[in-house]
C-alpha cells in the first residue's frame, strides 16, 4: 500500500505545484520557500528539535511549546515547518529570532529524505493531526522519536483512515508516541491502529496560551483609537459567514448605532473579496491594513467619522484585537467548518460567541458552554440578540469572562506534561 501511495505522491506533487506557483500569481508569499517544498534548504547545526505546525491556528497554539523548548534546551537548535504561508509567516513572527523557519516538504520519500537529511532533528513534534507516511517511516528509519503534541481525531476522520488500511496504521511505529487531547482522542488514535502504550492523554496546549502585559497594553491602546463605543469582534470567519455577521451588526445597529464590528476574515486571499461585500451592503468601513502607522501590528491613531466596521485585512493581530474588544464571536462555527481557538478570548475575560458548528474543537466548546462561559447561536437574529444583550450589561459580561478565564487557569499544564513526555528522548541536552 505504501508503495502505491508512494508513486501516487510523486504524481500529484508537480500538480500542487504547480497549484502553489498560480496561486502565487496573486499572493507573492506562495513564491518564498519554493525549494523547501522539495527537501531542500540550508543544512542545520545537528543536534536540533524539530517542530511542525501545519497552518497559522495550529503555529499559534504552538507558541507556549517552543518557548519552553528554547527555555529548557537552549543549546539545541529550533526548526520550526508550516504547510501554508499563512502558517510560516506567523512562524517567522513568532519564532524568527531562535528558529530556522521553513515549509514542510510533500510526501515523497526523496523530498522527505532530502529534507531529514537538511534538518536531522533529535526528535520531531508534529502539532494535532499531521501523518505523512513516507516521512513517519523515513524518521523511523533514521530512528527519530516522533511525538504527536495536542493530537486529535475527528469521528469523521477515523472512518477515512480506516478505509486506507494498513497504509496509516503502520505509521504507527514503535518511534512514534501520541500525546492526545482527550481521552476520546487517544481512543480514535488507537482505532486506527496506535498501542496502548504509546498513547496518553496530555490535554490541549492551546489552554496554555499566554496573555503578556504587552498584549493586554496593545489592546487597551487600540481601545482608545476606537472612541467611546460598544465594540465587538467577529474573528476567523468564512465565506457564507460574514453575511450573518454583518445581518447581526444591522440588527445590533438598530439599538446600538455607534456599535463597530471588528471583522477578521480567517484567510487573508479573502481580504478583498470581504471588501466588496462591504461595499456592497452600504457598509461604512475602514481597512486595518491602511490605518497602521509605521509596521503592521502597530496602533492606529483614530477610526474615521461614522466607521461601522474595521475589516482586519493584516496577520496575526487577532489577539491584540480581542484584547481590545467587549465581546468576541469566532468564526467557522455558522457554516459547517467545525469552528476555530474559543480560548483566546476566553483567556482575555470576553464572553465568547459560536455558532453550533464546533466539531474541531468540540471538547472546549462543550465545556465552555456547559460552563456558562460561551453561548451558542443558530443565526443572525439570535446573534444580535445576544450581542445587544451583553453589550448593554457589562456586569454580566464580566461575569461571563470571568468563568471562561477561570476555566482556561484551571486546564492549564498540557505544555509541561507534553515535555516531560519528551524529554527521555533528550537525554544528552538535558544534561548538558
Amino acid at each position: 500500500m505504501r508503495f502505491i501511495y508512494s508513486w501516487l505522491i510523486r504524481f500529484a506533487a508537480p500538480f500542487a505545484f504547480a497549484v502553489v506557483l498560480w496561486r502565487g500569481v496573486r499572493d507573492r508569499s506562495y513564491w518564498q520557500g519554493l525549494a523547501e517544498r522539495f527537501g531542500l534548504g540550508k543544512p542545520l547545526p545537528d543536534p536540533n528539535i524539530w517542530l511542525h505546525a501545519v497552518s497559522l491556528g495550529e503555529m499559534s497554539a504552538a507558541a507556549p511549546l517552543v518557548r519552553a523548548l528554547h527555555s529548557r534546551y537552549p543549546q539545541l537548535a529550533l526548526a520550526v515547518t508550516a504547510a501554508t504561508p499563512a502558517g510560516r509567516a506567523r512562524a517567522r513572527d513568532l519564532f524568527a529570532d531562535v528558529a530556522d523557519i521553513r515549509f514542510l516538504p510533500y510526501d515523497t520519500p526523496g523530498s522527505v529524505r532530502r529534507f531529514l537529511e537538511r534538518i536531522r532533528p533529535r526528535v520531531a513534534i508534529i502539532m494535532e493531526t499531521e501523518l505523512w507516511p513516507n516521512l513517519f517511516r523515513e524518521c523511523e528509519r533514521r530512528r527519530v522519536p516522533v511525538f504527536l503534541a495536542s493530537a486529535r481525531l475527528s469521528a469523521k476522520s477515523v472512518s477515512r483512515y480506516r478505509r486506507l488500511g494498513s497504509l496509516f496504521s503502520g505509521v504507527f511505529t514503535p518511534n512514534v508516541a501520541v500525546a492526545a487531547q482527550t481521552a476520546d482522542d487517544a481512543e480514535r488514535f488507537k482505532s486506527i491502529g496506535a498501542s496502548a502504550n504509546q498513547t496518553r492523554v496530555i490535554g490541549n496546549v492551546k489552554f496554555d496560551f499566554g496573555v503578556s502585559a504587552a498584549l493586554i497594553e496593545t489592546g487597551k491602546i487600540l481601545r482608545a483609537a476606537y472612541g467611546a463605543k460598544p465594540v465587538w469582534v467577529a474573528g476567523s470567519t468564512h465565506a457564507g459567514e460574514e453575511e450573518q455577521v454583518l445581518e447581526a451588526h444591522a440588527l445590533l445597529q438598530a439599538h446600538r448605532p455607534d456599535a463597530l464590528l471588528l471583522l477578521a476574515p480567517r484567510h487573508k486571499d479573502r481580504f478583498a473579496a470581504v471588501a466588496d461585500l462591504l461595499a456592497r451592503r452600504g457598509v461604512k468601513f475602514a481597512r486595518r491594513s491602511g490605518m497602521v502607522r509605521g509596521s503592521p501590528g502597530a496602533p492606529i491613531d483614530t477610526l474615521p467619522m461614522g466607521t461601522q466596521v474595521l475589516l482586519v485585512d493584516t496577520i496575526g493581530e487577532l489577539t491584540a484585537l480581542y484584547a481590545s474588544a467587549d465581546v468576541a464571536f469566532v468564526g467557522g462555527s455558522l457554516v459547517p467548518i467545525g469552528g476555530h481557538n474559543l480560548l483566546e478570548p476566553a483567556a482575555l475575560g470576553l464572553p465568547v460567541l459560536t455558532g453550533p458548528s464546533h466539531f474541531n474543537g468540540k471538547e472546549i466548546a462543550l465545556l465552555l458552554l456547559g460552563r456558562g462561559a460561551a453561548v451558542q447561536v443558530a443565526n443572525p437574529q439570535e446573534l444580535a440578540a445576544a450581542l445587544q444583550r451583553l453589550l448593554d450589561e457589562p456586569a454580566e459580561r464580566r461575569r461571563i469572562g470571568s468563568i471562561g478565564k477561570d476555566i482556561v487557569e484551571s486546564n492549564r499544564g498540557s505544555v509541561e506534561r507534553l515535555l516531560a513526555l519528551i524529554e527521555p528522548s533528550l537525554p544528552a541536552a538535558h544534561q548538558s
